[in-house]
């Protein structure tokens, strides 16, 4: 299948980067946090980067200037363009309808009929008019009076008591003055919610028969694969999230991330789907831990580590607070584990900047993020020799 003009052309700008940084794909996929197949991918055109934050990351280490960032925004806007042009489906045609010829396109007129029968009580036209009452005077003025004034009283009774129904339904009061609108934030964030370990290890739960589901996307492709199959993170979701302040100068600082859970119910009954056939990646990044199971989760920092050389090394987790400005972004990422229930959950990141502190909630596109345990769930892998799914006895796997 020819590779789309704008996929190569992406391609072919990550490809000078990554030659002139000098690095090998498993050391600049490690600071990417992604792996050496990941990249590979990138530069030959495999696939593309689901979210620019990896593009950013890249021109960052790279050393690109700013004409070249631009030139790769562009580029990679083109290419993200064709990668969700190929991984949505064709719309289905609808035939057109075509509106049968009107047999009487002009109603005729209804034949006049017999009037209806005079009503007896009506009076006669030809008889003479009868002579009018007069309006009577002397209308009882003491009454219109004591109504007026009763009508007084009830509506200085409402404003002085209030209407306990309209108290409950006004809506509160503007937090800024009329004319004025609230500052924007001092940096920007971004989330990437469907990520896979080390590149190609995650677990779906999938309301749907093994037949029905599709064999397993690229890495890249999963949110449109998720999306389409309605699938929810099975057992772990990891997130995460870019921050980048909009100052060179001016630091914004990052204090704290908070979990929210706002709903809690039995896990899934759907079968369990795995993206791999038990990879795994040569790095662990550091990470924020998250146990959705407990009574109040907590985002622990957790060490990452590297296997990719002669000897295991350990990357030192880092605690809140982090700076941020707008040359030097900064990358959290979360893994929230569930084993025993359905969970809806956001995150909260508490900031401060010249003077200003301010709480923003990281949701999955203004929706909770999603996460069910996968304990004695039907497992399956795909078998790409015979193109369909098999579960985890068949394959030779466990667990």
């Amino acid at each position: 299948m020819p590779k789309d003009a704008a996929v190569e052309e992406f391609a072919g700008l990550v490809r000078a980067l990554k030659a002139r940084d000098g690095r090998s794909y498993e050391a600049l996929g490690r600071r990417l946090s992604v792996s050496a197949s990941t990249l590979h991918r990138y530069c030959s055109g495999a696939t593309v980067p689901e979210e620019f934050a990896v593009v950013v990351r890249l021109a960052l280490l790279c050393g690109a200037d700013e004409e070249e960032r631009r030139a790769l925004e562009a580029a990679w806007t083109e290419a993200d363009r064709a990668r969700r042009r190929a991984a949505s489906p064709a719309p289905t045609p609808v035939p057109a309808v075509s509106a049968a010829p009107e047999s009487n396109p002009e109603p005729s007129a209804p034949e006049p009929g017999p009037g209806p029968a005079p009503d007896p009580t009506a009076p006669d036209p030809t008889a003479p008019e009868a002579p009018r009452a007069r309006p009577r005077r002397g209308a009882p003025a003491p009454l219109l009076v004591a109504a007026a004034v009763a009508l007084v009283v009830l509506a200085l009774a409402a404003a002085l008591l209030g209407h306990p129904t309209r108290t409950a339904s006004a809506p509160a009061p503007a937090s800024t003055a009329p004319g004025r609108t609230a500052a924007p934030l001092p940096f920007t964030w971004s989330i990437g919610s469907q990520l896979w370990e080390g590149g190609c290890g995650h677990t779906y739960l999938v309301d749907r028969a093994p037949r029905a589901v599709a064999p397993p996307p690229v890495a890249a492709d999963s949110g449109a694969w998720a999306g389409t199959h309605g699938a929810v993170h099975g057992g772990e979701a990891l997130v995460r999230i870019t921050v980048q302040g909009r100052s060179p100068s001016d630091a914004v600082v990052l204090h704290a991330l908070h979990v929210r859970v706002v709903d809690r119910a039995a896990p899934l009954p759907w079968n369990a789907y795995r993206m791999d056939n038990g990879c795994g990646g040569a790095v662990t990044p550091r990470h924020f831990a998250v146990d959705l199971d407990r009574p109040r989760p907590l985002a622990r920092p957790v060490d990452g580590l590297d296997a990719s050389g002669a000897k295991v090394r350990k990357i030192p987790a880092v605690s809140f607070p982090y700076k941020v400005t707008s040359s030097d972004p900064e990358e959290l990422l979360v893994s929230a584990r569930t084993a025993g229930c359905d969970c809806r959950w956001y995150l909260e990141l508490e900031w401060s900047a010249g003077g200003r502190t301010g709480t923003v909630r990281i949701t999955d596109g203004g929706k909770p993020f999603r996460t069910s345990g996968t304990r004695g769930r039907p497992a399956y892998v795909h078998d790409s020799a015979e193109g369909r799914w098999i579960t985890d006895s068949d394959s030779g796997q466990t667990g």
